[in-house]
């Protein structure tokens, strides 16, 4: 019986991983998990799962409230919620699917305290990498990733010998905009750009996508992860999504790991490894209705933030985290209607160009390039709609 922290819960991860969670009930407990604002999700949660005691939402007023309702449960709220979570003592396996930087806390404070963690929170690592790398290092846990391309690549490497690998090679899909022009980008609507032809996720990582950000971030993850340097991890489109990442090794032999576009795969192999779980609820790949499949060079002048993240992830020190700080603001911006989808990308290169190089020794390092980066994006954000 492995024991389960939740955060996250009710976003497109967390529910996932409820749905694995209650198909093998004889092999996981859950133990405490966090919503959010999605305060709705609660009452849910605990009539599933009845012996779980503890619970976090974002806002105090919500936890005040399901207070009142849940007497006999412990309900805690904001980041001091999420650390008291992931510092529990009664659990095995930390699942952090929490979208933005108040992600990258649980996890270090779960590796601290001793547990392993199946991480989604892409800004752990991208943010604070480094620290990550040395906190596992210091107390020997480790991450078992859950994005879909880091997952393959995970499971590919299995019962090989790391310094076999040549190279990483990451799968895209192009997103919505694969075909546009840069013209035609110029012009792009929020709705436009929620339409991803292959994935459900949330708003936020639907939006990076878009813009092939989240590949960025996920070069950065992957180098973390696999520690491997930048020059041998590559990015290909992939429009089919069916091959969700390869390793090439030294000899030149290639190993892919192909599934359907279900992100219930990668979760069920991070809470199980090294085991497998059969899946019913998971469609088999049909090779012959596949058909075929293509593969297609990224156009990094067409999607700059994408060779943007490489760059800033080689430059090393705050750079990574003043990138995602500035992400954050600007994709927040375009979903509500601030910015253009071209200013987004504008947004981002101008704060990376007023905050100077910093190195990233101790978690106060962050913390400073977290909120410089966040303030300088908003105030440039201010004046784009002024």
């Amino acid at each position: 019986m492995k024991r389960i922290v939740l955060l996250g819960a009710s976003g497109s991860i967390g529910t996932q991983t409820i749905d694995i969670l209650k198909t093998y009930p004889d092999q996981y407990q859950l133990v405490a998990f966090a919503v959010g604002h999605h305060v709705e999700h609660v009452a849910k949660i605990f009539s599933l799962f009845p012996h779980v005691t503890q619970c976090c939402v974002q806002e105090e007023a919500d936890a005040v409230l399901l207070r009142t309702q849940f007497p006999d449960k412990t309900i805690l709220s904001g980041d001091e919620g999420l650390i008291t979570l992931a510092s529990l003592d009664t659990y095995d396996l930390l699942v952090n699917a929490l979208v933005g930087f108040a992600g990258f806390f649980p996890t270090y404070r779960a590796i601290e305290t001793g547990h392993d963690v199946a991480l989604a929170n892409k800004e752990t690592l991208v943010c604070g990498g480094e620290l990550i790398a040395r906190v596992l290092k210091e107390n020997h846990r480790k991450l078992y990733p859950i994005d879909s391309e880091h997952s393959a690549i995970f499971q590919a490497i299995q019962g090989n010998d790391l310094e076999a690998i040549h190279k990483l090679i990451i799968t895209c899909s192009g997103g919505p905009f694969r075909k546009c022009t840069s013209e035609e980008l110029a012009h792009v609507t929020v709705g436009q750009a929620l339409a991803h032809p292959r994935w459900t996720m949330g708003p936020k990582i639907t939006i990076d996508s878009s813009n092939l950000m989240n590949k960025g971030f996920e070069v950065i993850e992957a180098h973390w992860l696999f520690d491997l340097p930048y020059e041998q991890i590559e990015v290909v489109v992939h429009p089919e999504s069916t091959i969700h990442s390869m390793v090439e090794f030294q000899d030149h032999s290639i190993i892919a790991q192909l599934g359907v576009p279900d992100m219930r795969v990668p979760i069920s192999y991070a809470l199980s490894y090294p085991h497998r779980h059969p899946l019913n609820m998971v469609d088999s790949l049909d090779l012959i209705r596949l058909g075929s499949m293509h593969f297609e060079a990224v156009d990094g002048e067409k999607f700059p933030l994408l060779p943007l993240a490489i760059e800033m992830g080689k430059a090393g020190g705050d750079r990574c985290t003043v990138l995602n700080a500035a992400n954050e603001i600007a994709n927040a911006a375009f979903r509500d209607g601030k910015i253009t989808f071209g200013q987004l990308t504008s947004v981002i290169q101008q704060t990376l160009e007023q905050i100077p190089y910093h190195a990233l020794d101790t978690i106060d390092d962050l913390v400073h390039a977290n909120t410089m980066g966040r303030t300088i994006a908003q105030s440039i954000v201010d004046k784009l709609q002024a």
